[in-house]
């Protein structure tokens, strides 16, 4: 692997079968942009999401996936790293060689019910339990509703651990104008909770104050 001096930081992206792959495209778009190195995991469902969504079909092998999607985002070489469902032997299934940061975008609900019981059945459970038990920061993205009590219970149980529970529900108070003006919403709170600079969405009271002016 590349010296991880050449990027900022690292972070685990994870992207379940959950609608709304296009959040993760944009998300994956702007930590590549940030500088950051991405490991990559995809769940199958995931896989036909994407193509079901956005016409995208992704290579089954983890190789020829971190190659797509370097060449989609022009990343530099070994930027993206896509580990398979049980590569056990990848760093995000670590605790000693995990990035401290993860974000699973979309968060479908049975990911997120694993999740929350320490469940390790695949990589992608495996990088969110490592990540919970080093006190790191995870981020998940629900995109379900209406929500079952259940998801609830297990989103306040989630909660209660320190993780951040980011349902997609985009604002509308800065009058978007397209389909991505909304995905720009919700990933650029999930940059402002990754502490990475943004300019990708408005913020409440900036347009306000100057219309007034």
């Amino acid at each position: 692997m590349n010296n991880s001096s050449e990027f900022n930081q690292k972070i685990t992206l994870a992207i379940t079968g959950a609608s709304g792959s296009a959040y993760a495209l944009r998300l994956l778009e702007c930590l590549v942009a940030a500088n950051y190195q991405v490991y990559l995991l995809c769940s199958s469902a995931a896989r036909v999401v994407f193509d079901t969504e956005v016409g995208l079909k992704l290579p089954s092998s983890p190789d020829a996936a971190s190659q797509f999607f370097t060449e989609r985002f022009n990343a530099k070489p070994e930027q993206i790293i896509v580990f398979g469902k049980e590569q056990w032997f990848s760093p995000v299934a670590s605790g000693s060689a995990a990035p401290k940061t993860m974000v699973v975008c979309p968060c479908s609900t049975g990911t997120l019910a694993a999740i929350s019981q320490g469940m390790s059945d695949n990589l992608i459970e495996r990088a969110a339990d490592v990540v919970i038990k080093e006190r790191g920061q995870l981020i998940l993205v629900p995109r379900e509703t209406p929500f079952s009590t259940i998801h609830l219970q297990n989103m306040l149980s989630l909660s209660q651990m320190g993780v951040t529970i980011m349902p997609a529900c985009p604002g509308f108070y800065h009058q978007p104008e397209s389909i991505n003006d909304l995905i720009d919403f919700m990933v650029g709170r999930m940059l402002d909770h990754l502490n990475i600079e943004q300019s990708i969405m408005p913020r409440w009271g900036y347009q306000s104050a100057k219309q007034s002016k």
